[in-house]
């Protein structure tokens, strides 16, 4: 698969086969994934794989928080979107879509609460990559080298027939993955990409996110000069 294919073939999977991820599926796509740029090269990222009944524990704890109304306390920035702005249309317009390949109906706080779990349950995917980094580092300073690395990730996924959703549902509640999967105390739980084989038939992947062109949120510099 070319690099431009998988580009636009990638896109978010909520609904997975009941069926296993090879580890050594996910260990050439780390070994691979680990090639994106960081500042540096200080490469802050590291890895925990959880699967099997360990992940579905996790996910089982974190939805009886959600239920309690917990607080998430998740160790990433949290941001949100302005109101009134496109970002949150956007945030806005993905989820009608959402709901309605999914038939749930605005006022139906059942059918959403239970598609709400379903994020804080990874999915229910085989597998999920968990990206920690050093509490050391800065709130903020390995963020962006993250995202290349969570980039790289998803898209060696994507060439192998994998399916991903990058979600911090699964970390709004680090605790629980300190309790259950032992992950280490002084490292910061930034963000979870469930990864497992797609369900075709089920209608939240049928779901289609466009793209701003890049003619609209470009602007070019100096080029004038190249032309004459």
């Amino acid at each position: 698969m070319e690099l431009s294919e998988a580009l636009h073939k990638r896109k978010s999977i909520r609904g997975y086969l009941h069926k296993p991820v090879p580890r050594n599926l996910i260990e050439d796509i780390l070994k691979n994934a680990v090639r994106a740029p960081s500042a540096n090269n200080t490469q802050p990222w590291e890895f925990f794989v959880v699967a099997g009944a360990v992940l579905v524990e996790a996910g089982k704890q974190n939805v009886l928080r959600l239920r309690a109304q917990e607080m998430p306390a998740p160790e990433h920035p949290w941001f949100g979107w302005p109101k009134e702005s496109v970002f949150r249309q956007r945030q806005v317009d993905l989820a009608k879509q959402l709901f309605s390949l999914m038939g749930i109906e605005r006022e139906n706080k059942q059918k959403r609460d239970a598609w709400m779990e379903l994020g804080f349950r990874y999915f229910d995917a085989p597998a999920a990559i968990f990206i920690l980094a050093d509490k050391s580092l800065s709130e903020a300073g390995a963020l962006m080298d993250i995202g290349a690395v969570m980039q790289n990730i998803c898209l060696l996924a994507a060439e192998k027939g994998l399916g991903t959703c990058i979600e911090d549902q699964g970390v709004m509640y680090p605790q629980v993955l300190r309790q259950v999967a032992d992950f280490p105390q002084d490292r910061n739980i930034l963000i979870a990409i469930a990864i497992g084989w797609p369900d075709p038939a089920f209608p939240a992947n049928a779901v289609q996110t466009d793209r701003v062109p890049p003619d609209r949120i470009t602007t070019w510099i100096g080029f004038e000069e190249q032309a004459q």
